[in-house]
């Protein structure tokens, strides 16, 4: 199983933006095959070091999780994400 972690820092933390971005990244969740556990959160604390947004998501496999990066839907939210964020970071792992 593979473990893809991203967290993102929105332009825009207004409380709107927030949920509409958590609303589009859960749209995921049914339109690829692949994605076998997607959880999406908003951070709760605001601190300096705080990111407005995770994505946890689940895959079989690395293959499957490379898939899943080329997926239309994938770019398409992916393509959403780009305009909104001002950075991002990322973990994937086995386990």
């Amino acid at each position: 199983m593979l473990t893809h972690i991203v967290l993102f820092k929105l332009k825009d933390t207004s409380e709107v933006n927030i949920e509409k971005t958590k609303e589009i990244l859960l749209g995921l969740q049914g339109k690829i095959p692949f994605l076998r556990f997607i959880e999406v959160g908003s951070d709760v604390l605001h601190s300096k070091r705080s990111y407005d947004i995770g994505l946890y998501t689940k895959f079989d496999s690395l293959a499957d999780m490379q898939a899943y990066q080329i997926h239309p839907v994938h770019l398409k939210v992916s393509e959403y994400m780009q305009s909104v964020m001002e950075s991002a970071v990322s973990i994937d792992y086995e386990g």
